[in-house]
């Protein structure tokens, strides 16, 4: 049998690196897209951005591998599949309407704790083994968003903002428990029927309050929002997380919650308030040095 020689393999492993970094600066520039929209609406904005997601995801795996295939692997997804789905449908949505009650910087800071979080509670729930090293960013992380979360207690920032980024961290852990305890889920058919299922859901609550019409400015940014920023976002993740190890994926992974609040601020004079900043900085370096850690163990 034939192997990769080193030359390849290391190859492999940049290709792979730079795609999964790509995709984190690209899902970086949400927040960014999402302050460019002028829909009050959060339901429409949901709509039209989980449509223009569900249809480039979509045309993305049928061009990758063929129809037959794509149809297969929507099939294959079972129960554990549907539960991703529904995870991401929720998460995705929570992250719009969050938009209009908090800052950037609030959502993707907190959001970078989700693989500790996801390991609290696949220890919680199936009783898998945490590491000394683990429990202890965990409790980094704990205490880091509480701190972000104490302002909604003294009116600070909104509690419903905080209440929904919050929602999101714990969601998506729980997305990453149910790929982990099911390794014949793919991420690609999951998130496209989340993002059907997310369509289908606000195009409904937004035509009982409003419409669906947007104007021709948010019309842009919305296709921007669902294909370029979600949609293409996902496509070089999927396609780089297969050549790196898991705990690299995920340490470059973390140039998505810092560059996000970096890019609002820049573009529209977005700042964090101070406990954002203090809690989201805990919470990075915990996530930063626990993964290095990982990395380190796992080459050895």
């Amino acid at each position: 049998m034939n192997s990769a020689s080193p030359s390849q393999h290391v190859k492999s492993l940049k290709v792979g690196a730079f795609l999964v970094a790509g995709s984190a600066i690209t899902w970086s520039f949400g927040g960014t897209i999402a302050r460019f929209i002028t829909e009050e609406s959060s339901w429409t904005v949901v709509f039209w951005r989980s449509v223009f997601a569900a249809l480039f995801i979509l045309a993305f795996m049928i061009i990758r591998n063929g129809l037959p295939e794509t149809v297969r692997m929507f099939r294959a997804m079972g129960l554990a599949g549907l539960g991703v789905a529904t995870c991401f449908a929720i998460a995705s949505t929570s992250f719009v309407v969050a938009l209009a009650y908090t800052t950037v910087a609030n959502i993707m800071l907190m959001q970078a704790g989700v693989p500790l979080i996801a390991a609290l509670l696949a220890y919680v729930l199936f009783r898998e083994k945490v590491s000394l090293g683990t429990w202890l960013a965990i409790a980094a992380v704990i205490a880091g968003v509480a701190i972000m979360v104490s302002q909604s207690f003294t009116g600070e920032v909104s509690a419903i903002g905080d209440g929904l980024a919050l929602l999101i961290t714990i969601i998506f852990s729980c997305a990453i428990v149910i790929t982990r305890r099911n390794a014949h889920v793919r991420m690609m058919p999951a998130v496209c029927l989340g993002t059907t299922m997310a369509a289908i859901f606000s195009g409904a609550m937004a035509l009982s309050a409003t419409s669906l019409m947007v104007t021709p400015h948010d019309f842009f940014w919305l296709f921007l929002f669902g294909a370029a920023n979600l949609g293409a976002g996902l496509a070089m993740f999927v396609t780089g997380v297969r050549a790196i190890p898991a705990a690299l994926a995920a340490l470059i992974g973390t140039l998505e919650p810092v560059f996000a609040p970096l890019w609002v601020w820049l573009v529209h004079s977005e700042v964090p308030t101070r406990m954002t900043i203090i809690g989201g900085t805990v919470i990075c370096l915990a996530l930063l040095i626990h993964l290095l850690l990982e990395l380190r163990r796992s080459r050895a």
